[in-house]
């Protein structure tokens, strides 16, 4: 994928924003997301055919990884480990959405369009964040080996 598309996508040619608004984006509807499956486990865990108990510590974990995704975006420069961490952790949560597919949970038909499609999203928050790091390590690449 090239800067440009990124650029166009983020909004921005500038690297480090560009990152910080994936990272804000996906602290945004990760957030979202653990706060309605925290506050309505029961009617969300029928529609998806996921146990509400299950489905009410994931929306807390949810939203306490949102938080600390939010705290990475609001940095001016968010630290490269943390962001390598939130990359990891949304790949984890792809191949772990798609096994529970298969070995964890019953899903209804709505679990079955929904569970891909929210993995869907977290992969292309996951690439878009990879993509706009090494941008970001371009640009500063460029800048240490600047004019001599």
């Amino acid at each position: 994928m090239s800067a440009t598309l990124i650029a166009g996508i983020a909004r921005t040619a500038a690297p480090q924003t560009a990152l910080r608004r994936f990272l804000a984006l996906d602290a945004v509807v990760t957030g979202a997301n653990g706060l309605a499956y925290a506050a309505f486990s029961a009617p969300t865990g029928r529609l998806l055919g996921i146990d509400p108990a299950t489905l009410f510590e994931l929306g807390l974990f949810l939203t306490a990884y949102a938080a600390g995704v939010g705290w990475l975006a609001s940095r001016r420069r968010p630290p490269v480990f943390g962001v390598k961490l939130v990359i990891e952790a949304n790949c984890a949560w792809v191949v772990l959405s798609l096994v529970s597919l298969f070995f964890w949970d019953a899903p209804t038909a709505a679990g079955l369009a929904w569970i891909p499609a929210q993995a869907l999203t977290v992969a292309a928050f996951a690439l878009f964040q990879q993509l706009a790091l090494r941008q970001v390590a371009a640009a500063r690449a460029a800048r240490a080996s600047g004019p001599q």
